[in-house]
């Protein structure tokens, strides 16, 4: 074994330990997505629940299926990020939650 085939096998590993970091991060918004009351998105001016868990699992999906590489793994972790950093403070904030837990 050559050390060209050993840095290939790390660059695999590393990519796969990121495509499933991102898909358990995927499968985390979409749960979260779908237990939320359903005016609080419309109340933060957000698109609606059900456009948003539909959104997570298409992006679940791709990422599960496709992983980080690709235009499709691109498009799934976007959407996970804007949920997950823009929609989810939001709708938690305007119900008094923080993540699962009421504070």
């Amino acid at each position: 074994m050559n050390f060209v085939s050993v840095l290939d096998y790390s660059r695999s590993f590393f990519v796969l330990i990121l495509t499933v970091i991102a898909g358990v991060a995927a499968v985390i918004a979409l749960i979260h997505a779908a237990i939320q009351r359903p005016d609080a998105f419309p109340a933060v001016d957000r698109q609606s629940k059900v456009i948003w868990v539909s959104i997570l699992v298409v992006a679940t999906l791709f990422l599960w299926l496709f992983g980080l590489l690709g235009i499709f793994g691109i498009i799934g972790i976007v959407a996970v990020l804007v949920y997950l950093v823009d929609v989810r403070p939001r709708v938690d904030s305007i119900q008094n939650k923080k993540w699962f837990r009421k504070v």
